[in-house]
């Protein structure tokens, strides 16, 4: 068992903490932490509602010091599955404590090894079953990289910028605001207002809930909301997974000429007949892919989706999908595949997959500004401009420029 250190009360400033590494030292982790945290809200999309939803928080602390204080990694899982936390105490964190440090570190020793760590986390799991498992993975996967990056001493972006694109980095990364959820008593004027909140915000591409309602009064509900837009495509709209074949074909058929940013997970995520059959009703982008947790399920979403490379979009979560060593992978499939990486626009709405996309060169990233809190939005007072953000320059994913999710954060290791 790794050691629990006292602390003195301040942010990761454990008493016993050790001086920055002499040369030759090997960094260590010396406690993982987890709590659940709820994300509860009376809010429903076409399949579920939000009323008893939660989020497992884990904290990584290393023995290397930065600043005085022990690094410590943190992550999360992405709102829609619940907390993993059983999965987490009982297999996958004991699995990690009881691993040999060498094993966890790159050759030098001086850092993590976030491939390395991941397939001490996968030792003795049978392939198949990416269910609840790729979750927490994914959250302890976040950790490790951010604690890596954070030892490295650059933002997540800049370290896989540096490995994997020559150094190259996105200036800015594309974002929408996904809401427009279904709300008890919300009528059309509350959707439209709720938009008209992101259009202030300054997002100029919003995504709103289908599929919780009829054909018709989701048509209302979309027709109200392209009033206050300048351009359609300024709106995509999210069915969960709700349709049969035949009701996904009838909402494509009364969609298709509204010409929408994009139409999401018309069927089950792993129907993907359902979405080859589809496809020729619907000319415009659709999108798919954050129920798909494994590089397995993508290939067989690219082999028989019956998806188009020039226009739809890819919305794979790298916090529920066994973290981002995982969608590495998935990158490098979908390149075998001829899809570029631009094609990628993640689900989840956090900072882990904003440092991906401005990494990695992706097509952008979810963002959920009014809900699922303090988890959803990005860093505190870095403006969205025309569906642009930036990011900040802090070592490591950049959680402690949000202000209230980094209150939860280290009150884990306070």
């Amino acid at each position: 068992m790794f050691p629990t250190f006292a602390n003195c009360g301040r942010c990761c400033n454990f008493h016993e903490a050790k001086p920055p590494l002499a040369k030759g030292e090997l960094v260590r982790i010396v406690d993982i932490r987890e709590t659940v945290v709820p994300i509860k809200s009376p809010i429903r999309n076409a399949f579920i509602d939000f009323s008893q939803m939660t989020v497992s928080v884990l904290a990584l602390v290393t023995d290397v010091v930065r600043g005085g204080k022990p690094v410590v990694g943190f992550g999360f899982n992405s709102n829609g599955r619940y907390a993993p936390s059983g999965l987490l105490r009982d297999r996958f964190i004991p699995r990690l404590k009881a691993a040999e440090a060498q094993a966890l570190l790159d050759d030098s020793g001086d850092n993590l090894d976030p491939a390395r760590i991941w397939h001490v986390l996968m030792r003795n799991e049978k392939p198949g079953g990416h269910g609840e498992r790729s979750v927490a993975v994914g959250v302890l996967d976040m950790a490790v990289w951010d604690a890596t990056a954070k030892i490295a001493g650059v933002p997540l972006f800049r370290l896989l910028a540096d490995r994997y694109r020559g150094g190259v980095t996105e200036s800015k990364v594309f974002v929408y605001a996904a809401g427009g959820y279904y709300y008890p008593g919300k009528d059309l004027a509350g959707l439209r207002d709720e938009m008209a909140s992101y259009l202030d915000l300054g997002y100029s591409v919003v995504k709103i809930k289908i599929g919780g309602a009829s054909l018709s009064e989701d048509i209302e509900r979309i027709e109200a909301v392209l009033k206050i837009l300048k351009s359609p495509d300024q709106l995509a709209v999210d069915a969960n997974g709700r349709f049969d074949v035949q009701t996904a074909i009838a909402y494509a058929r009364a969609l298709a000429p509204l010409g929408l940013r994009w139409y999401e997970e018309p069927g089950d995520p792993l129907d993907y007949e359902l979405l080859a059959t589809l496809a020729p009703f619907y000319s415009p982008p659709l999108a798919t892919g954050e129920n798909l947790f494994s590089v397995q399920d993508a290939r067989n979403l690219m082999r028989y989706g019956g998806l188009r490379s020039d226009r739809d979009v890819l919305q794979f979560d790298c916090a529920l999908s066994y973290g981002l060593v995982e969608y590495l992978r998935i990158l490098e499939m979908l390149r075998e595949h001829g899809w570029s990486a631009k094609r990628c626009i993640p689900h989840g709405g956090h900072q882990m997959s904003l440092n991906i996309a401005a990494g990695l060169g992706l097509g952008g990233n979810e963002s959920y500004p009014g809900i699922f809190q303090p988890f959803g939005g990005f860093a505190d007072g870095i403006p969205v401009e025309d569906s642009y953000v930036q990011l900040p320059e802090i070592p490591g994913i950049g959680f402690e420029a949000k202000n209230e999710l980094f209150r939860v954060m280290k009150a884990m290791v306070e």
